[in-house]
């Protein structure tokens, strides 16, 4: 054999191998890439099976309606978010803590408004400078009958809940409605409205934040709580809804 034909065989050598080699890393890689499928499946499905608060399956930001109101409540614009926390917190100081009242301070505001307009309007010819002029406010006809719409459907759907509750369909529904209002009733007697008001707004900007940042911790102390309290009530059921006459327990959940 010629030293042309033995570098020829050898190189045909050479080649086999690498091509071999490629084969067996394109199997391998395939095998990897089925391989992190399956373990994104499957911890899709795990994270599906997980216990959820209120058995929700959005994010929070879409639980919240998504929008501009939900990245308000999460603080994804803390300069608006911000802002409402402390307006909020300057007329809850005002009304509540100094005992202002509105009247007395719409009153005092135009008050003075009106009083350096005039100063300045009488002033111009000294300082050689114009007055501001007065912007023309006109609030949007479709901005008001949108928020009229709005709090006419809210209203009607909670007349709505209302009957249904009042009509004894569910007295599982019927005991939690009480509950809550009851519930609603000492706080308003401890504290009124404005300042019941500006803690739900505190409790809106600072609950969903927590609960997106610790999700997993919450739920898994929610999932506890549910389980102790459907404890709760089997004992509640076995020792007092049981002994209820036949016509209420028919409606029982």
């Amino acid at each position: 054999m010629s030293d042309h034909e033995k570098n020829e065989s050898i190189a045909e050598t050479v080649i086999d191998q690498i091509t071999d080699k490629l084969h067996g890393h394109a199997s391998s890689s395939s095998s990897d890439s089925d391989d992190d499928r399956d373990i994104k499946s499957s911890a899709a499905a795990t994270k599906a099976k997980l216990y959820r608060l209120f058995r929700r399956d959005k994010p929070v930001h879409k639980v919240l309606g998504g929008g501009k109101p939900a990245d308000i409540f999460l603080w994804r614009d803390k300069r608006i978010s911000g802002g409402v926390i402390g307006f909020a917190t300057i007329v809850w100081v005002l009304f509540e803590l100094l005992e202002y009242h509105l009247l007395s301070l719409v009153c005092h505001v135009l008050i003075l408004a009106l009083a350096i307009l005039f100063l300045w309007s009488n002033a111009s010819t000294f300082i050689n400078k114009s007055p501001p002029t007065i912007p023309e406010v006109i609030i949007p006809e479709d901005i008001v009958l949108g928020v009229a719409s709005a709090l006419c459907i809210e209203f009607n759907q909670a007349c709505s809940i209302f009957q249904d509750i009042a009509r004894g369909k569910e007295l599982k529904k019927f005991l939690a409605v009480i509950a809550g209002l009851w519930i609603l009733s000492s706080l308003g007697s401890c504290c009124n409205f404005l300042t019941l008001f500006y803690i739900g707004i505190i409790l809106l900007h600072t609950v969903p934040v927590i609960y997106e940042k610790y999700d997993d911790q919450i739920d898994a102390f929610a999932e506890k709580a549910e389980a102790e309290l459907r404890k709760q009530y089997a004992v509640f059921n076995d020792k007092v809804l049981s002994k209820l006459p036949k016509a209420l327990k028919d409606k029982l959940p």
